[in-house]
């Protein structure tokens, strides 16, 4: 009877997290993590990357260029030049060169020659983030200056509150593929004061390309690829189409793509028929059986983690003078059949290969319906109004048989055993931001908002045994298996409105200097309502409503703000710095009602009062910086230097009956480090962009009892365990202490049309997958991936052959669970909890674009 993790607050739909259960008054731990040995090759190989890119930056900052800005093609200039790309992260529209904040944008030229696909791409483009690709079961786990401090997992985040995102003017509360985008705008560091959705470490802003009434207008884009390991050909088709419909009055514009991905990974041991086959025909030191054993029971599945998503989104546009209105329809679903996931070689599967006995599906499906309006009233201000309605809803399933076996339940002793779960979590926002913008021009100017946010997540999770219940093994305890083999059913539901105001002032004392400040007042109720159930210990369950359950009221508020000041030293260099505080709102732990006073004889799965909800912890962030453009602009480079302090970190934990998995709040941490990006136009063919992070990321508040892992010298067959202090010092995980990338781009000109070269080569460094690498946690080890493409180019249309991850690097990029979980093996059943999400192989293909 496994407990099942709440919604997170969001950040974690079922499946996402996997924590055991136990018996009354004991505690178990969460899927830690963890995976590999330190490679020094790999590390001396990035570093030696990162240092090459150092190395070229500063001989072309010592070196005159050979050739004035003006005589680089056009399209290099936008692509390379700051001060050609307009960004309107400060809400009014600025060249990247004169943002005084921590701002990287990737442009559409960028994403396409890249083939960034979707949010778990950009890390290796845009310093201060450390992203998990865990393939397409998640939207890839997302940290930024390392504001982490859970462990890694192998089923990855579908929402991260701890970053602002945007689609336009709209809050993003889903993740959608890159397509038909201007551009992305990367902020780093707290935005609560200029945006309506608050953040604890910063937003990204997805700019779409909006509908023109004044043309016809669009693109067509196909891809071809074939991914090592994987069977068969893989493809990719987009395209827009913008139709005028009252010429230069109103115009709709549509974006759709399919993505099909075969996918690369195995699962070889899956059962034929559960609850007839024999998941582990041997004993633990042949677990497999002989080959006719095999045979008898497995069948292979091939390719689990494919991927089939349908993406599209729709834009109505209206412009007359001083007005702006645009309704948008987006939707998206994603299909895969399993984890990007391999087992270490526990039953002795290969790399690409997972040991789990059923496929573990996923259907993700998000929805977005917004207004936005944008109306210029004289030369006083401009008004921007979004509103808009988001849904996402998340049916998986997983194996849960190792989570039933580590119980003491008996379940064991049923040679036939498997488990596995079904989940459902569905989240629905509306959210409502309006903004007043100063465009009477002088030396003041004032941003003012306000906004309002009102989510409802409903979670819903069982856990099946099929052919249990016509077994003849007794249960312990003398339970009575139900007749649909349902051995637990878990719910939750909850609702959280927010509420909040806010703004920012600038002054220029001279036209070189100026100053802002920032102010947000916000407010937030909680209620909800959760419980689990036993079936074959209290009876069938039909419906989510039989379940008994309590329910919770809670409610928090605060203040954050923001100092910003910049100088202009010449058009060509800016010094800022920035102090500015941050948060993320708490939440409801819906995964199990509150325990009754007294608690009932027998089994409990209940939150006591202080695990029923969790408070919003804070961020203090101190950041200086110099964007600079040197020689004609032929060079340009962002670095600048932070200290975030972090108090009230949100944990994952787990209810003290039950095991039920919980966030709660604990510890403080600060995390210090340096941002570094340019871009150079070496020569008018030849051009260098790159980055560089560096993160020290630390507890300096430790943590009692926060991990737990298994007491491997405890001689019972049952499962014992240990909990583990983390301490003040300790690293915090899941992010890399030294990330960067390097690109060289070659163009040849070849009458109107061209040729262009392009090599990127990107280095993650190691990532701890527990706090301070304790509890049977790891250091996984940095690697290096290469990727180039050959593209000619013309007016009109373009093709490109790629590879991507060209010398085949094998990485392994997260885990679940940890090391005290690898080959255990309760009464003689080997245990398979362990898991290693791996990048992806080599991929090789061709692609063309048509534009019109």
């Amino acid at each position: 009877m496994a407990l099942h993790p709440p919604h997170h607050n969001g950040r974690a739909s079922y499946g996402a997290y996997k924590p055991q259960r136990c018996r009354e008054g004991e505690q178990t731990a969460f899927d830690s993590n963890g995976s590999g040995e330190n490679s020094m090759t790999s590390l001396f190989r990035g570093k030696a990357t990162l240092l090459s890119a150092s190395i070229l930056a500063t001989a072309m900052l010592g070196v005159s260029p050979a050739l004035a800005a003006d005589a680089l093609p056009a399209d290099v200039a936008a692509e390379e030049n700051d001060a050609t790309i307009v960004v309107t992260a400060t809400r009014r529209d600025t060249s990247l060169a004169d943002v005084p904040i921590n701002i990287s944008a990737l442009s559409a030229s960028t994403l396409e020659s890249q083939r960034l696909n979707d949010v778990r791409d950009l890390g290796a483009f845009v310093p201060g983030i450390t992203i998990t690709d865990t393939g397409p079961r998640g939207a890839g786990t997302i940290v930024m200056r390392g504001l982490s401090a859970d462990d890694t997992s192998t089923f990855a985040d579908n929402a991260n509150n701890a970053i602002g995102t945007y689609l336009g003017e709209v809050p993003l509360y889903l993740d959608f593929k890159l397509i038909d985008l201007q551009r992305i705008e990367v902020l780093l560091g707290p935005q609560g004061t200029l945006y309506g959705l608050g953040t604890l470490a910063g937003a990204i802003r997805y700019i779409p390309e909006r509908p023109d009434a004044s043309k016809v207008s669009g693109y067509v884009h196909g891809r071809l690829y074939n991914v090592n390991n994987g069977d068969g050909a893989s493809y990719v088709i987009d395209g827009a189409l913008n139709l005028p419909i009252i010429s230069d009055v109103l115009a709709f514009r549509s974006a759709t793509g399919y993505y099909f991905d075969t996918g690369f990974i195995d699962y070889p041991y899956a059962v034929k028929t559960i609850g007839t086959s024999l998941p582990q025909p041997g004993p633990v030191s042949n677990p497999l059986g002989t080959a006719a054993q095999q045979d008898a029971n497995f069948t292979r599945q091939k390719d689990v983690n494919f991927e089939r998503t349908f993406t599209t989104r729709n834009q109505l546009g209206l412009t007359v003078p001083d007005f702006k209105a645009y309704v948008s329809f987006v939707y998206q679903q994603t299909k895969t059949n399993g984890r990007q996931a391999n087992g270490a070689g526990v039953v002795g599967e290969g790399r690409y290969e997972g040991p789990w006995r059923v496929l573990e599906p996923s259907n993700r499906q998000s929805y977005l319906l917004s207004l936005e309006m944008e109306a210029q009233l004289a030369d006083i201000m401009t008004v921007v109004s979004s509103t808009a309605f988001t849904e996402t809803t998340n049916r998986s399933s997983s194996d849960v048989t190792d989570l039933l076996i580590d119980l003491d339940y008996a379940y064991d002793s049923w040679p036939q055993f498997v488990g596995f779960n079904r989940n459902y979590a569905r989240t629905r926002q509306i959210n409502q931001e309006l903004r007043f913008v100063s465009a009477h021009g002088g030396p003041f100017s004032w941003v003012v908002g306000g906004f309002f946010n009102q989510s409802k997540v409903t979670t819903s999770g069982r856990e099946y045994v099929p052919g249990y219940g016509a077994s003849d093994v007794a249960m312990a305890d003398g339970a009575t298996p139900t007749p649909d083999d349902n051995e637990y059913a878990a719910f939750g539901r909850s609702k959280r409105t927010e509420q909040a105001v806010f703004g920012e002032a600038s002054f220029k004392i001279t036209p070189e200097w100026q100053v802002t400040g920032g102010l947000r007042y916000y407010h937030y109720d909680v209620t909800s309502r959760g419980g689990a159930t036993t079936p074959y210990f209290t009876g069938a369950v039909t419906v989510d409503e039989d379940i008994p359950s309590l329910s919770g009221v809670a409610q928090s508020g605060g203040v954050v703000w923001k100092a910003n000041t910049s100088y202009k030293f010449s058009d060509d260099i800016l010094l800022y710095a920035t102090y500015s505080t941050g948060y993320r709102l708490g939440g409801a732990n819906t995964g199990a009602g509150a325990c009754a006073n007294p608690l009932p004889p027998g089994q409990q799965t209940c939150a006591l009062p202080n695990e029923l909800f969790f408070g919003p912890d804070k961020t203090k962030n101190l950041e200086i910086g110099i964007r600079a453009a040197l020689f004609d602009k032929r060079v340009s480079f962002n670095l600048s230097v932070f200290d975030v302090k972090w108090d009230g970190i949100q944990l994952a934990g787990q209810t003290f009956y039950g095991a039920v998995g919980i966030t709660v709040n604990g510890g403080k941490a600060t995390n210090r480090g340096v941002d570094f990006s340019f871009n150079a136009n070496v020569t008018d063919r030849f051009a260098l962009r790159g980055n560089y992070s560096y993160l020290d990321a630390k507890l300096t508040e430790g943590v009692p009892n926060l991990l737990q892992v298994r007491d491997t010298l405890v001689s019972s067959n049952r499962p014992k365990f240990t909990k583990v202090d983390v301490l003040a010092g300790d690293r915090l995980p899941g992010s890399a202490a030294h990330s960067g990338a390097l690109s060289a781009t070659y163009t040849l000109p070849m009458g109107d049309n061209k040729t262009i070269f392009d090599w990127t080569a990107t280095y993650v460094g190691d990532i701890l997958t527990r706090v301070g690498g304790r509890g049977a946690g790891e250091k996984l080890p940095g690697y290096v991936m290469n990727r180039a493409s050959l593209t000619y180019q013309t007016p009109v249309y373009e093709i490109s052959f790629f590879a991507n991850n060209i010398f085949n690097k094998y990485a392994v990029t997260g885990v679940s669970n940890d090391l005290s979980r690898v080959g255990f093996a309760p009464s003689g059943t080997l245990s398979r909890f362990y898991a290693r999400s791996v990048a992806r192989p080599r991929v090789i293909g061709v692609e063309g674009r048509l534009k019109f």
